[in-house]
């Protein structure tokens, strides 16, 4: 009778009949896994069950190919932390959806489990929004490169310099120089400073960076397999660029007020 234990952190949950409920988890050293949980809804398991959740799980079944069942008990409850903060819970929410869409099931990935255990403790601290979304931003990037498609960000494409980096490729993910981009960069992506390219804002930064990555996961991880962006991704995108243009709009009028004539 196949068996592991290990640490895992929950993706998914639903319910299944009356009391259980069918898991979907990252795990360090399996990869994603799917499993039955008995009692799963219960009053004192629900709080385990949500999606952020670090947990200790052991996993058996029959056969390899099975479901299998799963028995678990709480390591950290990012959820509750994060739950209070409407754009980190969408962050969380978008990070789950992405290793469900990204990552094949049972393939061990301890890499994206590091980053994501890394990601969710940031989520979970007092860091300002913007640092926390850059980092999410590189964690996409992570993901990108485990999924088969890794961004080139450190030499021109072109000519093969490595400073003065503005733009990236929509085709490759090759990040370019203005002039090696020339008559193309209308078309161009643009590079976030804190990735190597021209230092704006670092709000403006993420939302060059957000859009950046945003394009590549829905082309190269949905997109191979003719499905929409996930949801909760484009969410959270659509978030970023309200709040994050409002501020930068504000900015702009507080630094050139208007003056009425007397």
């Amino acid at each position: 009778m196949p068996e592991w234990t290990d640490t895992a952190i929950i993706i998914d949950c639903r319910p299944h009949g009356e009391h259980a409920a069918i898991v979907h988890i990252l795990t360090r050293h399996y990869g994603r896994y799917a499993g039955l949980v008995r009692g799963g809804q219960s009053r004192n398991m629900r709080p385990i069950m949500q999606p952020g959740n670090q947990v200790s799980v052991s996993w058996r079944a029959r056969l390899d190919e099975h479901l299998g069942s799963m028995t678990m008990e709480l390591a950290d409850a990012h959820a509750a932390t994060i739950m209070n903060d409407r754009m980190r819970l969408m962050a969380l929410t978008s990070i789950c959806a992405l290793l469900q869409g990204a990552i094949a099931e049972r393939e061990p990935v301890e890499t994206v489990y590091d980053a994501t255990v890394a990601m969710l403790e940031l989520l979970s601290s007092d860091v300002d929004t913007p640092l926390w979304l850059a980092a999410y931003i590189r964690w996409e990037i992570g993901l990108l490169a485990v999924a088969g498609f890794g961004l080139e960000l450190s030499r021109c494409a072109v000519s093969g310099v490595t400073e003065g980096l503005r733009y990236v490729s929509p085709r490759s993910g090759a990040a370019v120089t203005s002039e090696a981009a020339g008559e193309h960069i209308p078309r161009l992506l643009i590079l976030p400073g804190f990735l190597g390219g021209d230092t704006k804002s670092l709000e403006e930064d993420v939302i060059n960076g957000i859009r950046m990555t945003g394009h590549f996961i829905a082309r190269r991880i949905f997109g191979v397999h003719h499905q929409p962006m996930a949801e909760a991704r484009q969410r959270l995108q659509n978030m970023v660029m309200l709040q994050f243009g409002k501020d930068m709009a504000s900015d702009i009028t507080n630094d050139h007020p208007s003056h009425e004539e007397g």
